[in-house]
């Protein structure tokens, strides 16, 4: 059996925290730039704000409502993420956790009889709220697609089922498939939605009925055999291994604000290898690859879209690195080749490809002492950081001024991660 933790409107659960005022009142959480709306609470919902619509297009309700507006708070956010991951790694054990997003996970709870799962969801649910002040929901059932459609029933209908439910039986499944329309359904994008309504198959029980034979012929071969083995309550998705590192690093952030200039370009990029960096060292891997790429809108129907003529730019590294030096070297000529003047660039992003552990690089015997001095440079950098944040470390091409930073006009305090910014109590 598999379950799976699922935050409550993750982004306003974190904002309401610390703000107790907001318990039972509408809350909404923007975009990067604050330009759609990417959390919202039951609240909310019922007033009608859409979800993933602009802000502006909600604007009216939202103040009419007296609706609380926040720019999204990464720093609130991760930290609390990570106190609710910690959780349920001490509640399940870590080998039975696999980190799915930022609010949700999958928990192998194999081991828990059947009979008992339905007080162990409810422990685990109540505990997360408890030590973390974040309010969660479970899903449990055998695999993890049947246990991502209970955890969605279990939320619409929180009242009901205490924000837990576990399908342990033939008849539980086959009420809960009925009550998923095919639009929900883990694992079916919207071409397929539309191709199996077209087909009269419209939820989650019809489409279990249907052969294995004929998923891989209509939805994508093994990927659509799988769908169906899951619906039928054959786990066939794994639970990912703790300890597997990512395949790839990226950072990309859209501009606070439309960019001309190279400089500021470059500023960016240098910025984003930074902390793709960061992140690099965290997991102790080294790259043997550095993308760089740019989004411009030539105002052509107004859409975002990338430069035709240079979508990305890309080089490799005769030694994988770690090193935010190196990246930076490589990432700012990227940067020259993509750039054309006269073009509006509305976002810029690097990813680092060919990740190999740190330890597995081959030495170079005439390098030797200094590239530990590097490594122990890079160390202390990123403690330096860790401890202080906002960058206080930096290479100077990471610019000072960063005029082209994300808009945050609506943010609150980072309450967990900055001295200067603790909840007080007067």
């Amino acid at each position: 059996m598999k379950a799976i933790v699922d935050c409550n409107s993750f982004y306003c659960s974190c904002e309401r925290l610390y703000r107790p005022d907001l318990a039972e009142k509408p809350v909404v959480v923007l975009s990067n730039n604050d330009g759609c709306i990417i959390s919202r609470t039951d609240e909310a919902k019922k007033l009608g704000v859409g979800m993933a619509a602009p802000y502006y297009q909600n604007r009216e309700i939202i103040e009419k409502n007296e609706v609380a507006v926040f720019s999204s708070n990464y720093n609130l956010y991760g930290d609390l993420s990570g106190r609710v991951m910690d959780t349920l790694r001490f509640l399940a054990g870590e080998q039975n956790v696999e980190v799915y997003s930022v609010d949700e996970s999958f928990l192998d709870v194999s081991m828990i009889p059947v009979e008992n799962l339905f007080a162990a969801a409810k422990h685990i649910k109540e505990t997360v709220e408890q030590w973390t002040g974040i309010k969660a929901s479970v899903g449990v059932a055998p695999g993890k697609l049947l246990s991502k459609v209970a955890n969605r029933l279990s939320k619409k209908d929180k009242e009901g089922t205490q924000g837990v439910m576990v399908l342990d039986t033939e008849e539980k499944i086959k009420e809960a498939l009925l009550k998923t329309d095919i639009d929900d359904l883990w694992g079916v994008g919207r071409q397929y939605a539309a191709k199996l309504h077209s087909l009269g198959i419209d939820n989650g029980w019809q489409l279990k009925q249907m052969p294995e034979e004929w998923a891989r012929k209509n939805l994508g071969g093994v990927v659509g055999v799988r769908l169906i083995k899951e619906l039928n309550g054959i786990a066939c998705i794994p639970m990912k291994d703790p300890l597997e590192v990512k395949k790839m690093i990226a950072t990309t952030r859209m501009f606070g604000k439309p960019v001309f200039e190279l400089n500021d370009i470059k500023e960016a990029v240098a910025t984003y290898a930074s902390r793709a960096a960061e992140k690099l060292r965290r997991q102790y891997c080294a790259a043997k690859m550095i993308q760089v790429f740019v989004v411009t809108n030539g105002n052509r129907n107004a859409k975002y879209e990338y430069n035709p003529q240079s979508r990305y730019q890309y080089a490799t590294f005769a030694k994988a690195t770690a090193d935010t030096s190196e990246l930076i070297r490589s990432a700012l000529p990227l940067a020259e080749k993509l750039y054309q003047p006269g073009l509006k660039y509305l976002k810029a992003g690097v990813i680092l490809g060919g990740l190999v552990p740190d330890n597995s690089i081959q030495a170079n015997i005439f390098l030797s002492e200094s590239g530990n001095r590097k490594k122990f440079l890079m160390e202390a950098v990123d403690n330096i950081n860790f401890s202080q944040r906002d960058d206080i470390v930096k290479y100077v091409a990471s610019g000072m001024a960063r005029n082209w930073k994300m808009r945050q006009e609506m943010r609150s305090r980072r309450f967990t991660t900055r001295w200067d910014e603790l909840y007080e109590i007067s």
